[in-house]
């Protein structure tokens, strides 16, 4: 089997995928994101693939792991073709060229709009499995996906994630088009992707092994290394019955013997 150095090589030289799958491009990543090891940050893996890739970022970093849910906004013409992207917590990303290039209705953004944030508050819901979202608010982020080729949903989380103030916001991405890697570092503090090929295509044709992900796996993923539910113990909970009722509380005994 060769070696991640003998596929960039083949790359190079204008053949052959960068990666053998999505976990081998997650370690990968992992490296080069060494120096947040640590830090007590936060990855953030876009479903389904990117979350495959993210896992292994965040096993690697020793960090936690969860999902934010972007979904693409697909054209008339055809699903694939992205004119934006919207998120769970009803942020949108746009794509005003595109839109207006092909002369798309503010109707049918609206209606595309309401169809995929329901989706994605649905994924969300199923994905969090009773988890409360993480703490993003004075943490280090890591946004990570299998490929960025519009990036209009990195676009998107990246909008999302800003919106709750964290101390740093990385993007990274194991391959992504020139273009979207350059307007996401306007965006982004920082953007990690290992290879910008000039002539992009798809994203799976960077990978030996693409198959579609599953949502059992995602869960499995989430379920291994994302925080688990914050619980209250007893003596907070006494705490908390004090405050609501004080004639149950009990009093400091002040009595002198």
């Amino acid at each position: 089997m060769k070696s991640h150095l003998d596929a960039l090589l083949d790359h190079l030289v204008g053949h052959g995928p960068l990666f053998r799958d999505r976990q081998n491009a997650g370690a990968t990543l992992a490296a080069r994101l060494e120096r947040y090891r640590g830090e007590g940050g936060l990855v953030l893996g876009l479903p389904r693939g990117g979350v495959v890739v993210a896992a292994e970022v965040a096993r690697r970093l020793g960090a936690e792991l969860d999902v934010v849910l972007a979904r693409k906004l697909g054209s008339p013409q055809s699903a694939e073709l992205a004119i934006g992207a919207v998120t769970a917590d009803g942020g949108r990303f746009l794509n005003w060229d595109v839109i207006r290039e092909l002369g798309i209705s503010e109707p049918y953004t609206a209606a595309v709009t309401g169809v995929q944030q329901e989706e994605a508050r649905r994924r969300e819901t199923l994905f969090r499995a009773g988890r409360p979202a993480p703490r993003i608010r004075g943490r280090i982020v890591i946004l990570v996906d299998d490929g960025l080729a519009t990036g209009a949903t990195m676009h998107a989380a990246v909008q999302s994630v800003r919106a709750h103030a964290p101390a740093r916001l990385v993007v990274a991405v194991p391959v992504g088009s020139r273009e979207a890697c350059a307007a996401l570092r306007v965006e982004a503090d920082e953007v990690v992707c290992l290879s910008e090929p000039e002539h992009f295509g798809a994203v799976g044709s960077w990978y030996e092994r693409f198959e579609q992900t599953k949502d059992a796996e995602v869960e499995g993923l989430l379920a291994e290394l994302a925080a688990p539910p914050r619980s209250i113990g007893p003596a907070a909970i006494t705490k908390v019955v004090g405050f609501l009722n004080p004639r149950n509380s009990v009093a400091p005994n002040n009595t002198a013997p």
